[in-house]
């Protein structure tokens, strides 16, 4: 997943700094970004509020790297 180590490298991380922030190995943390393993819901959430963007960023359903305004996100959950 080439998105996961743009944004990871942009702020002059290293893999082994992500993962013991968002509490998995850097082993793991490498298979999620070379898209070895599938990002699971609770890593989404993980990586999206550590890296302060959004889960569609991470996913590529959008090329803003800002949160949604919380505005944004209540009229979505009431939507639903």
């Amino acid at each position: 997943m080439n998105r996961l180590k743009e944004i990871r490298e942009d702020k002059g991380l290293t893999q082994t700094q992500i993962a013991n922030k968002i509490g998995i190995t850097q082993r793991n943390y490498s298979y999620f970004e070379t898209g070895k393993t599938m990002l699971t819901e609770d890593i989404l959430i993980k990586l999206a509020d550590y890296y302060n963007t959004s889960i569609d960023y991470l996913l590529y359903r959008t090329d803003k790297r800002e949160t949604y305004p919380l505005s944004i996100m209540q009229e979505k959950n009431y939507k639903q």
